[in-house]
């Protein structure tokens, strides 16, 4: 069962750049379908950026695409976001996941608590 560990968060201004990382401290994020999800105020959770499993697919919401990109660090047991060209409607609590690859696409089973990235205009 994987834990999952988010950080990197922060306040910044339009135009800037963030990377958040996701420490997997229990399980391996190889062994895992990961995805990034955000949560502004007043809006429902919505996926920023998935990865499969082997890592030959990523997956990126539309208003992400160009900006962001996710990527694995096996040396670190991380799976980063690379954020650029923030926008203030990027700000949102965000979320690391995992999903076990018995689990069907679009559910995941383990969560991290979240981390907050602010964006000011």
């Amino acid at each position: 069962q994987a834990q999952l560990v988010e950080s990197g968060g922060g306040l910044v201004q339009a135009g800037g750049s963030l990377r958040l990382s996701c420490l997997a401290s229990r399980g391996s994020v190889g062994s895992y379908h990961m995805a990034w999800f955000r949560q502004a105020p007043g809006k429902e959770r919505e996926m920023v950026a998935s990865i499969s499993w082997s890592g030959r697919k990523e997956n990126y919401a539309d208003s992400v695409k160009g900006r962001f990109s996710i990527s694995r660090d096996y040396s670190r047991n991380t799976v980063d976001l690379q954020m650029y060209d923030l926008r203030s409607e990027d700000t949102g609590l965000y979320y690391c996941a995992a999903r076990e690859t018995t689990t069907p696409e679009g559910e995941y089973d383990y969560w991290g608590q979240g981390t907050q990235v602010t964006v000011s205009s």
